[in-house]
């Protein structure tokens, strides 16, 4: 009986004889990772042997730099707009951005020679180094570098603080955060401080605030029922607007413009849609739009009224000149003048003055102002005329 060790072959001839195919071609290839002499044969081959052929990745590189080459002017064109906090149209906002150009060109910074000791560790010089020079490294790289970088950071950021917190030398403007627009009041007289309610008096509007160019405007911020938060971000930062206290925001416009403000705090189901806008004018212009807004309404009398006072709006409006003095709702005594209408969701017409009134709860959903659509068409069209002549 031969020996049962006999049948296996040796050691030396397995390692000789290869049984896999890809192993055997492998060892043939002339060329790194392709299956025969040129990448054609090296995909007939290996799609003979039933793999996978090896494919050039340069057309998905290019397809995926065309994308991103059509998706970048999307993305920065995020960065300019009546919204955006680039270009900045106040004096705190400019700061703002200049400390954040600062450090991101500092990050890069940082980046690029952080990437560059990790080449210069692994391509350059790969080879063991010196104790000496880890310590050097390590008390350049890990200690001095951070501190003088974030002493100078901090040092750049409370030079910012003396001028931003600076005194106003304009003019004093109260703005309630209320579900869901912005009550405006201009020439009142108060401070800020705790279990403090917005001064009453001054000239009332809504959802528009004029500031003049040039001067350093105070904005006395609170609410009578949530948390909100005031933010135009091309002039100056956030400000909560809160319950039971008086906030104090400063805002200095540096050029004329119409900007874009929010409420950046969530306060209920037309959180997304309380929205006003800031309109920044010469000091000359300023004046004369608040004693314009100081006056009565242009038109007291006819049909619009009538089916106004029928129906109720008076009791949450106000319209001076008229028996309207409602206080629950914005002022409408000049609600033509603006720009927008339901705290900046729509253009300002008389066609979508008529629509809010009707579908107040689907334009607005949420809002406190229920919907008249049980109106007869010509009451409310006759409402609409009316308030949209209330320049």
């Amino acid at each position: 009986m031969p020996d049962a060790r006999s049948t296996q072959p040796c050691r030396a001839d397995r390692r000789a004889k290869p049984s896999n195919p890809v192993f055997r071609s492998l060892r043939t290839s002339k060329g790194p990772r392709y299956l025969g002499k040129s990448r054609a044969e090296g995909a007939s081959a290996s799609s003979a042997k039933g793999l996978a052929p090896v494919r050039d990745p340069s057309p998905f590189t290019a397809k995926r730099l065309g994308l991103t080459a059509l998706l970048l002017p999307l993305a920065l064109s995020g960065c300019v707009g009546p919204q955006s906090t680039f270009g900045g149209a106040g004096s705190e906002a400019a700061a703002v951005e200049a400390l954040f150009w600062f450090m991101l060109w500092g990050a890069v910074f940082v980046w690029v020679v952080t990437i560059g000791i990790a080449i210069y560790a692994t391509r350059v010089s790969p080879g063991r180094h010196s104790e000496r020079t880890g310590i050097r490294f390590i008390l350049i790289g890990g200690v001095i570098f951070p501190t003088v970088t974030l002493a100078g950071l901090l040092v750049y950021g409370l030079k910012m603080m003396p001028e931003m917190r600076s005194e106003a030398n304009g003019p004093t403007i109260a703005v309630s955060g209320e579900r869901f627009w912005f009550r405006v009041a201009y020439g009142v007289e108060g401070e800020p401080g705790v279990v403090k309610s917005l001064p009453p008096g001054g000239v009332e509007s809504a959802n528009e605030i004029y500031l003049p160019v040039g001067q350093r405007s105070e904005l006395l911020l609170g609410s009578p029922d949530v948390i909100h938060s005031f933010w135009v971000p091309a002039l100056a930062g956030k400000m909560d607007m809160i319950p039971g206290r008086v906030n104090r925001l400063v805002i200095e416009p540096v050029r004329e413009g119409v900007y874009n403000g929010v409420c950046a705090e969530f306060c209920g189901d037309a959180h997304a849609q309380m929205g006003f806008r800031v309109i920044a004018v010469s000091p000359e212009a300023y004046a004369a739009h608040v004693e314009a807004q100081s006056q009565p309404a242009a038109v007291t009398s006819g049909p619009g009224l009538d089916a106004f006072m029928k129906n109720g709006c008076d009791a949450c409006h106000t319209v001076r000149g008229t028996e309207a003095d409602g206080a629950i709702g914005p002022d409408l005594t000049h609600l033509a003048s603006r720009r927008t209408l339901g705290a900046g969701l729509l253009a300002m017409s008389e066609e979508n003055i008529a629509t809010f009134v009707r579908a107040t709860d689907h334009v607005k959903p949420g809002v406190e102002m229920p919907s008249f659509g049980v109106l007869p068409d010509a009451e409310i069209n006759a409402i609409a005329a009316w308030l949209g002549a209330l320049k």
